[in-house]
């Protein structure tokens, strides 16, 4: 645990740095298995739509009747000829739920279980729900969540840039699908509550992404300013900037949702209280996972497309290549804001050098420059980016006046 703390707080100094962007492929590659995994478990499984999705009947027999969950499961489905799920509740009674029954099939399978555990037929408490509603609560489901991504479209468009709204929507799509992937696999009920917790990590998702987001901008916004970084170099510095905060976020976040679910599941075997932190639980670990290794991996990707930025990369690549210097460390995001500024404004007024040294100001002033040393030949210096010329300032005339002399009369 010591050393992830020191690695963090040394991430967070700039000491060292992961290149996210660079190995972008890699994450891609793990990213594409994780959603071909949960779509595997989605056509193979299926999700087990409740009875408020598909309509049915729910049977609470009482802790007094001394009915095992297997037992209980084997009279309910030879009664109803449906597949039934039972569930211990956390007083000791089941609840058994039994899908595509109406009122007289509901009535039949209540005494099939009534006669089992030797009760009165009243004394089973039954619930029957038709399929209208649940299909009415997916149909305004559905419809809220169109609203939300065409709101988080417009306003990430006019926030930051359209590249950037289309890339937190592939990563919200990245999130929902592996949710839903983890639901089927680990064969949970589908609820009122799970569809609660699916809209909510998309709202905590665009949350961590746009932070993200923001300080990938502030970090490129002077990309065309200097030419010491590329764009992707540009946008890991803001990346690797805020990782650390991104991730002790969200394990802040995980851990009361964890005991949720651990609760949910353990103690009170079901209910709401499991509905909704099993979707909490993986969307929040899927949501710091896309915000960080999708969402702006895809934005340097798109930006490469742009002509301006394609051409700006390879004038420094090319530069690199010339005086044979390698790329600048991911960990250089670790300099003052107000170096990087520097750094902008001398790139922009220093001309580029050339063989003969024109435009060259360290050579106007009689300073070797890089790979340039007193016979022209190579240098140690060569793999300098830039030479400080030293700028002296006529003294001023008035410097002094007004002041005492310091002499007594």
């Amino acid at each position: 645990m010591a050393s992830l703390s020191t690695l963090g707080a040394r991430i967070y100094r700039g000491e060292t740095a992961y290149d996210f962007v660079g190995r972008r492929k890699f994450w891609y590659a793990v990213s594409i298995l994780l959603v071909i995994v949960s779509l595997t478990g989605l056509g193979v499984r299926g999700l087990f739509l409740g009875v408020e999705f598909q309509g049915g009947a729910v049977f609470t027999v009482p802790a007094s009747a001394e009915l095992s969950t297997d037992e209980g499961r084997r009279v309910a489905e030879e009664a109803s000829g449906n597949d039934a799920r039972v569930q211990e509740l956390g007083s000791g009674a089941l609840r058994i739920q039994v899908t595509g029954l109406d009122t007289d099939e509901s009535d039949a399978t209540r005494a099939a279980i009534a006669d089992e555990v030797g009760l009165e037929a009243t004394e089973i408490d039954a619930e029957l729900v038709g399929p209208s509603w649940g299909q009415q609560m997916t149909s305004k489901a559905f419809q809220g969540m169109i609203v939300f991504l065409v709101l988080v479209t417009i306003y990430l468009a006019f926030a930051f840039e359209w590249r950037m709204s289309l890339a937190a929507l592939v990563a919200m799509a990245f999130d929902l699908v592996v949710t839903v992937g983890v639901y089927a696999l680990v064969g949970f009920e589908v609820t009122p509550g799970s569809v609660v917790g699916l809209l909510t990590i998309l709202g905590y998702s665009l949350y961590d992404t746009v932070v993200v987001f923001d300080k990938v901008q502030e970090k490129t916004r002077i990309v065309q300013k200097q030419s010491r970084y590329t764009y992707g170099e540009l946008a890991n510095q803001g990346v690797n900037s805020v990782v650390v905060r991104s991730i002790n976020t969200s394990v802040t976040a995980l851990l009361p949702v964890a005991g949720l679910l651990f609760i949910g599941t353990g103690l009170l075997a079901g209910g709401m209280l499991k509905d909704i932190a099993l979707p909490l639980f993986v969307g929040l670990a899927a949501g710091t996972f896309s915000s960080i290794f999708i969402a702006t991996p895809l934005v340097v990707d798109f930006r490469l497309r742009d002509p301006e930025i394609a051409a700006h990369n390879r004038r420094i690549l090319d530069k690199r290549a010339e005086r044979g210097i390698a790329a600048p460390s991911p960990a250089a995001h670790g300099r003052m804001e107000g170096d990087e500024a520097a750094d902008a404004q001398r790139d922009t007024d220093t001309a580029e050098w050339d063989e003969d040294g024109a435009g060259d100001p360290a050579a106007a002033a009689g300073v070797p420059g890089p790979g340039r040393g007193d016979g022209g030949g190579s240098s140690a210096a060569g793999d300098a980016d830039y030479v400080t010329v030293e700028r002296r300032q006529p003294v001023s005339r008035s410097r002094g006046r007004g002041r005492p002399s310091g002499k007594r009369r």
